[in-house]
């Protein structure tokens, strides 16, 4: 059974940092591409951040220059370093795993954490 759970998310002051972690279970995250994606309340769920197999990355322009989306293959988790966080970043963030394959695709979510910025 593949998991993907999400842990570092809480209340920040504006300004700050949080990590964010995924960890997944029951796959090898090795050739998929991993992101993270965030809802806030009464808004649609967006891309935050995304890295391929082989490291690319790519941001939402929101949060360039602020965030910085890694991965850790051997430990099976992905992360998401938060600097800079501003009000408008609250929201719920959920890691997502996605693979093509021949003949069908592979995508799996993760529950999702909250983070909140506030003073």
């Amino acid at each position: 059974q593949v998991q993907l759970v999400e842990s570092g998310g809480g209340l920040v002051q504006p300004g700050g940092s949080l990590r964010l972690s995924c960890a997944a279970s029951g796959v090898t995250i090795n050739m998929y591409a991993m992101s993270w994606h965030r809802q806030a309340p009464g808004k649609e769920r967006e891309l935050v951040a995304a890295i391929t197999s082989g490291r690319s990355t790519n941001y939402a322009d929101s949060v360039k220059g602020r965030f910085t989306i890694s991965r850790d293959n051997a430990k099976k988790t992905v992360y998401l370093q938060m600097n800079s966080l501003k009000p408008e970043d609250t929201a719920v963030y959920f890691c997502h795993a996605h693979k093509i394959l021949i003949t069908r695709e592979l995508d799996f979510w993760g529950q999702g954490t909250q983070v909140t910025v506030s003073s």
